[in-house]
């Protein structure tokens, strides 16, 4: 069993630290919310910190869950991050979905001071989290990377290295990608069915069992097509993560028009006051459009 620190307890991280707590790791977590940390420990074996720092201070693993590139800044580089505490030979995990390049430079400001740093952003949703089965994609060094799986193990149901530092996130743009355009192809089938008069639960029995079964199909198309949107990935958070994608192909010279049109597509859902919907509520775009 390993000390361990998380510092983030939003919807993917609080169950995450509640999956190593449970495996019997010595925990400390820390949250901008004190009250959500106190709840935490109510619920978990461990203890809270007033500070990142505080909660890094003699852990061997730190893991880090937090909302996007500044706040991975802030909670790591900043006043009371956790480089002040962390001592030489440990090693920062971050499950944030933030951009390659700030991966690489808190990697570089871990190297400066003797720590390890593992990009590791995660697939599976808040349901995955909970269930402690969730995809975790890997960038840094074999070694660093074998040092922390089997504590990862406590609520991944893979695991794997996919590369350097930054790989991890670039492997995470890959899979948004290819959701957005499952998801835009689910949207649009259903639509279609619907405006066509069909029984749209005899489809998607029947289409589920051949070559355009996915999981979309199988967990969200029931619920689109009663236009429920309360499940899981919120479209704010897919706008976030699709940002990054676009960024990053605009530095790469990728081509990815759908999901730019995907982008869009949640942009106009925001609009309609869909923000804190699931990313399923894209067919909503459709509706409207058909009217």
């Amino acid at each position: 069993m390993s000390k361990v620190a998380f510092i983030g307890l939003g919807n993917m991280g609080y169950p995450m630290a509640g999956h190593l707590g449970n495996a019997g790791h010595s925990v400390t977590v820390f949250n901008r919310s004190v009250s959500k940390s106190e709840r935490w420990c109510a619920e978990y074996p461990g203890q809270r910190a007033m500070s990142p720092a505080q909660a890094a201070q003699g852990a061997e693993l730190v893991f880090t869950c937090v909302g996007n590139d500044d706040d991975l800044r802030s909670v790591v580089c900043g006043a009371d991050g956790v480089l002040e505490s962390l001592s030489v030979g440990s090693v920062l995990v971050d499950h944030t979905t933030t951009s390659a390049e700030v991966a690489r430079e808190v990697a570089a400001a871990c190297q400066a001071r003797g720590v390890a740093f593992i990009d590791a952003p995660v697939s599976g949703g808040q349901a995955g989290a909970v269930n402690g089965v969730l995809t975790v994609m890997c960038g840094g060094s074999e070694h660093d990377f074998e040092r922390a799986r089997p504590v990862m193990s406590a609520y991944a149901r893979a695991c794997a290295l996919v590369g350097a530092v930054g790989a991890g996130q670039l492997t995470k743009m890959v899979n948004q990608i290819c959701i957005a355009g499952v998801l835009q192809g689910l949207a649009e089938g259903l639509n279609f069915g619907q405006r066509a008069g069909l029984d749209m639960n005899v489809v998607i029995e029947v289409i589920a069992k051949g070559a355009a079964q996915s999981w979309q199909m199988d967990n969200r198309a029931a619920t689109m097509c009663r236009g429920e949107y309360d499940f899981g990935f919120a479209v704010d958070w897919m706008r976030k993560d699709l940002g990054i994608v676009l960024d990053e192909a605009a530095r790469n010279g990728a081509e990815v028009p759908v999901t730019a049109l995907v982008d869009g597509y949640y942009a106009q859902v925001q609009k309609l006051g869909g923000r804190r919907w699931d990313t399923s509520s894209i067919i909503e775009v459709l509706r409207k459009s058909s009217q």
